[in-house]
């Protein structure tokens, strides 16, 4: 048995990547449990694996203590000092149990304990591994989807995409090589679960580095991201060079950067827009290719009404709305678009809106004027009522 351990160390340091110490802390561990289901319960026993003699060694550990003493996890002092007159009160002493036929009952029931032990450590070299790809884009391939899943093989392991993290409008055949972005990665009781994504804001941001050198080194940053995966979205950059062109920095000479983009996202329309601290210039960006003629705060709202002219208000909310949704979401506002001619009606209405208070604010003004001036003559009528009480009885006199 101990040779074979021996090996079998071997084989999983080299192949699985697992430490020979983990192994046999584990194996150690797992023959302990096995002696005291097999022999004594009450005792506290230590197992020692000698890997370079390849022997097993079974230890029952006592302390040392004065008197009345459990003979099964204590020696008394007096006992102690016969063995070796150093020890103390306190100390461990081991004696060795190992039984004749230990080999095979240790065999037979620590085999499932160990290779439990194994599979714990295995998983926690893979969660470590693959947490160090977390935010990271890897390639892997394609095993087979579900109604849930598309599975990925990422190397060691395989990776799940749930629906959420798909992009709608792409289908993917068996052994298909794919990019995919590491979302997170997960402990379970079966093991690490990695999760990838290809819709994700960040699975763009990162493909943009990897196309636009300017981005990966910082000259030009990529502030902030608004996408439907698969059909649009709008990226804000700025540059850290007032040489540099972001725009046209992330587009390349004849598109190429960003068609390359495109192409990894099988046809996913790329907005670039300049990235501005003035929110007004920013929403304005935002809002292209419409033309924008007016945006109007309502900073407490954090919301805005931005005018554009007439034959530009289909452009500027766009398709089924995406245009200003996208836009929305990369500025943080909430936008409400309107045209010239509506937002002539709409000051019009605010004004009559404006009368409307003004006027019913006046006439509560005046009618909290009529109600003082008729508790006035009230307390007066009262006041008078009183003296002619009062001078009565004078008058009786």
């Amino acid at each position: 048995m101990s040779k074979e351990l021996v090996k079998a160390m071997q084989v999983l340091e080299e192949e699985k990547g697992i430490s020979r110490q983990v192994i046999k802390e584990a194996l150690e561990s797992a023959l302990a449990l096995a002696y005291k289901k097999n022999y004594d319960q009450a005792q506290n026993v230590e197992v020692q694996f000698d890997e370079n003699k390849g022997t097993i060694k079974v230890y029952s550990v006592k302390e040392v203590v004065e008197t009345n003493y459990d003979s099964t996890l204590e020696i008394s002092l007096e006992e102690a000092l016969k063995i070796n007159r150093a020890y103390e009160i306190g100390d461990k002493i081991k004696f060795e149990v190992t039984p004749k036929d230990f080999g095979r009952i240790a065999t037979q029931t620590a085999k499932h304990v160990i290779m439990q032990r194994i599979r714990e450590a295995e998983r926690e070299n893979i969660f470590e591994e693959f947490s160090q790809y977390v935010d990271e884009i890897m390639t892997g391939t394609v095993e087979r989807q579900d109604h849930r899943f598309i599975y990925v093989n990422i190397g060691r392991v395989e990776a799940i995409m749930p629906l959420g993290e798909q992009i709608p409008s792409e289908q993917f055949e068996p052994d298909q090589r794919i990019k995919v972005y590491v979302a997170k990665v997960d402990k379970t009781s079966k093991g690490p679960q990695i999760v990838v994504s290809r819709a994700h804001n960040d699975f763009l941001r990162r493909l943009f580095e990897q196309e636009v050198p300017e981005i990966y080194d910082g000259t030009v940053e990529v502030m902030a991201i608004a996408r439907e995966a698969g059909d649009r979205a709008k990226v804000a950059v700025r540059s850290r060079d007032k040489n540099i062109d972001p725009v046209g920095t992330c587009v390349g000479p004849r598109g190429q950067r960003v068609q390359a983009i495109v192409n990894e996202l099988n046809g996913e329309n790329m907005d670039i827009i300049e990235w501005n601290e003035d929110p007004v210039v920013f929403i304005q960006n935002a809002l292209s290719p419409a033309q924008v003629f007016k945006v109007d705060f309502n900073e407490e709202a954090h919301a805005c009404i931005v005018v554009v002219p007439d034959n530009q208000l289909s452009l500027a909310i766009g398709k089924r709305g995406q245009n200003a949704r996208l836009a929305a979401r990369l500025t943080t506002y909430k936008i409400d678009i309107k045209s010239e001619s509506s937002y002539a009606d709409y000051l019009e209405e605010q004004a009559a809106l404006a009368l409307e208070a003004q006027a019913a604010a006046e006439a509560a003004q005046d009618q909290d004027s009529t109600d003082d001036s008729v508790v006035e003559a009230r307390d007066q009528a009262v006041e008078a009522e009183e003296a002619v009480l009062e001078a009565e009885p004078a008058s009786d006199q």
